[in-house]
C-alpha cells in the first residue's frame, strides 16, 4: 500500500471528479489553509453544523439516535461548547476510487488549540460529503471557521482493488450530502 501524490490526487479530481469542488494549490491568505498538499488534500468545511446540547437530557445512543441532541446551525464560525462537540461537513464532495482506502486527520492549527477532528476511513467505492466531527478537548468555548481547512485527506493505495467495494454493499452513508447523523 503506498500514499498517493498530489500529481495522483489532481489527475483524479480532475478527469474522473474524485474531489468537487477542487483546489488545485493550498491557500491559505488568512485563513487555515485548504487545497492540494505533496501527499494529500486539505478540505474545508461547509458552514452547516449541528452542536451537541443537553437541552434535553437524552442519552447518547447510536442504534437509537435522538436527534434533539443537537441544535442545527448556520454559520461562518462555529462556537463549540467547553468539553463538547459538533458535526459538520466538508465543502468536498467525495468519490473513492475501487482501489483507494483515504485516511483523515486533524488540521495542527485545530488540534494546538485542543480540537480534535475525527473521521473514519472512506472506503473504496465511497461517495458523498464527509461527515467531520469536531471535540472540543478544552474547558473553554473552540472557534472553528467555515469555508477554511479543517482536515487533511491521505489516499492509500491498495495492492488491487478490492473484491467488494462500499458501493457493492450498499453502505448506509453511500452518497450522504449534508451533515449526516448516526444511522443503524
Amino acid at each position: 500500500m503506498s500514499i498517493l501524490s498530489d500529481k495522483w490526487i489532481r489527475e483524479q479530481a480532475q478527469n474522473h471528479g474524485m474531489i468537487e469542488p477542487f483546489v488545485e494549490a493550498q491557500r491559505r491568505d488568512g485563513c487555515i489553509s485548504y487545497g492540494l498538499s505533496s501527499y494529500g488534500y486539505d478540505a474545508r468545511v461547509a458552514p452547516e453544523f449541528k452542536i451537541f446540547t443537553n437541552v434535553h437530557s437524552t442519552v447518547v445512543d447510536p442504534k437509537q439516535f435522538d436527534p434533539k441532541s443537537f441544535v442545527d446551525m448556520e454559520t461562518d464560525c462555529c462556537i463549540i461548547p467547553p468539553n463538547s462537540f459538533a458535526l459538520a461537513r466538508t465543502v468536498e464532495y467525495f468519490r473513492v476510487p475501487r482501489d483507494v482506502l483515504v485516511i483523515c486527520l486533524g488540521k495542527s492549527t485545530y488540534a494546538r488549540c485542543g480540537i480534535i477532528v475525527n473521521v473514519t476511513p472512506l472506503e473504496p467505492g465511497w461517495e458523498g460529503h464527509v461527515t467531520l466531527e469536531f471535540s472540543n478537548t478544552t474547558p473553554l468555548p473552540a472557534k472553528i471557521y467555515a469555508n477554511e481547512g479543517a482536515c487533511q485527506f491521505l489516499f492509500l493505495k491498495g495492492n488491487e482493488p478490492c473484491e467488494t467495494s462500499y458501493a457493492d454493499r450498499a453502505g448506509k452513508y453511500m452518497g450522504q450530502k449534508g451533515v449526516t447523523l448516526p444511522r443503524l
